[in-house]
């Protein structure tokens, strides 16, 4: 089922595309505007357009000017019009198949690895698994299957909530194999194939690839340049009826943003009219570099969180929570046993440690991450003008959007030794090729030894790119 594009959106995602000047310059420019929505992810692939007369009316130019900027993307293979049927957003070849060997490199001793976005473990979490293995004896007389969890890092993970202002009980606790194999079983409690799952655009890949491998179907909603358009996701909602809404509301991967309570009540309340389930990851919830995000909105027992210790504390530390009404969570627990029969136990006990211990490593984290993430935008904007972003108020990366296509910038910049995640790793079909995800964990000699590689690739590609537009036998300086 193909999705329809609401005109009050494109409106809004067209901003101030008008260029003075002629009717074949607004043309040219209205088919520019359109096609960098599409490259961008801002507009959804196969989806329907508003009608010519419609759109007209809303830009505030003539029909012909429409027709004329559709004729153009038809050519060129960004629109695709079915007989009968109306006008479909379309890509001329998938951009992500060229990239997906690039991102699954391997980076040796020698690479920095900027494709990646997480720390390394600290000191503290050593000292949790030190603890664990003390309080382990007393688990090893039982079987050691948790299908719930222990309730001692259950009870851990209500009492974060209770801080956060969202009243808990560790029986709306299941403790995962982290957030990832959170979404994982509730796909499969509560998504039957075919069911469309509304997600923000762009988002957290393996996201998108859990949708897909539970033969179910993204329905992407773009995010805007501020945030989330939430007239869109009501919209989107009302008309494919999803079995499941997910969102990242707090420091959204990649981009950046930050949910407010009223956003998330409002998606709650469409939600819950339609029958579905939102869930919503707070993986990088705690990663707020200088005021934290609104407090969870509790929003009725359809609302079900996602939870995670390896982006706060560390990677290797495979333990995740749902958080959900007792009647959600017991219906997650009931369908996980044919995925997976609980995490393990000591890194359980490891987790219950560092989250009912001393809070002081995730506020140095928060330091060090606001430091690296400055750092890294300063040598962005120095060495390279002119790709754009803006500053996180938290989490673990830039989304940065280029002049022209990654794909070549990659390649040479993995030439260089710089392993980067491409944009169209965080879309459907291809979207955003035009942007790189550019985490900041790196130490700021690393970060900015990367910008500095970054920007020689640069500079090759365009002096080849220049060259190859002005013939083979062209001479570049």
């Amino acid at each position: 089922m193909s999705s329809v594009v609401n005109l009050n959106s494109l409106c809004r995602h067209l901003g101030d595309w008008r260029t003075l000047g002629t009717e074949d310059v607004a043309y040219r420019s209205l088919a520019d505007a359109l096609k960098r929505l599409v490259l961008d992810g801002r507009l959804p692939l196969d989806a329907r357009l508003p009608g010519e007369r419609r759109l007209a009316e809303a830009l505030g130019v003539s029909r012909i000017t429409v027709s004329a900027a559709m004729d153009r993307l038809r050519s060129e293979g960004f629109l695709l019009s079915r007989a009968g049927a109306g006008t479909y957003t379309a890509l001329p070849f998938r951009r992500a198949d060229r990239l997906e060997g690039l991102f699954h490199v391997a980076p040796g001793p020698e690479v920095l690895n900027m494709a990646t976005a997480v720390l390394p473990a600290g000191s503290h979490v050593h000292a949790a698994y030190a603890a664990a293995l003390e309080s382990l004896p007393p688990h090893l007389p039982g079987h050691g299957y948790e299908p719930v969890g222990l309730l001692a890092l259950r009870r851990a993970a209500a009492e974060a909530y209770e801080r956060a202002g969202l009243a808990t009980t560790a029986d709306q606790i299941v403790v995962t194999a982290g957030a990832q194999n959170g979404l994982a079983i509730l796909l499969r409690a509560f998504g039957r194939p075919g069911d469309a799952v509304v997600i923000d655009h762009p988002t957290y890949p393996h996201a998108i690839e859990a949708v897909v491998r539970a033969g179910m179907r993204p329905a992407p909603v773009a995010l805007t340049a501020n945030g989330w358009d939430v007239e869109g996701l009501v919209s989107t909602i009302e008309r494919v009826r999803p079995r499941i809404v997910y969102l990242l509301g707090a420091h959204q991967n990649p981009t950046g943003h930050v949910m407010s309570a009223d956003d998330e009540a409002t998606i709650a309340r469409a939600t819950a009219q339609h029958g579905g389930l939102m869930v919503m990851d707070d993986t990088q919830r705690e990663l707020w570099f200088d005021k934290a995000p609104p407090d969870p909105a509790a929003a009725g027992p359809h609302v079900v969180r996602l939870g995670s210790m390896s982006k706060t504390w560390w990677g290797g530390l495979r333990i995740g929570w749902i958080r959900a009404s007792p009647e959600t969570a017991d219906a997650a627990v009931r369908a996980r046993a044919s995925l997976d029969l609980g995490a393990a136990v000591i890194e359980q006990l490891a987790a219950a440690h560092l989250l009912a211990g001393d809070q002081a490593p995730v506020v140095e984290r928060r330091a060090a991450l606001s430091v690296r993430q400055s750092a890294l935008q300063a040598r962005l904007a120095e060495r390279l003008p002119s790709w754009r972003t803006t500053r996180p108020t938290g989490g673990l990366s830039l989304w940065v959007g280029l002049p022209r296509p990654a794909a070549p910038v990659i390649a040479e910049a993995q030439s260089l030794g710089v392993v980067l995640a491409p944009g169209t790793r965080f879309g459907v079909d291809g979207a955003f090729d035009r942007f790189l995800r550019l985490p900041y964990c790196l130490t700021v000699p690393e970060l900015e030894k990367a910008v500095d590689l970054l920007a020689t690739a640069w500079d090759i590609v365009g002096k080849r790119t220049a060259k190859r537009e002005k013939g083979p036998d062209a001479d570049v300086f």
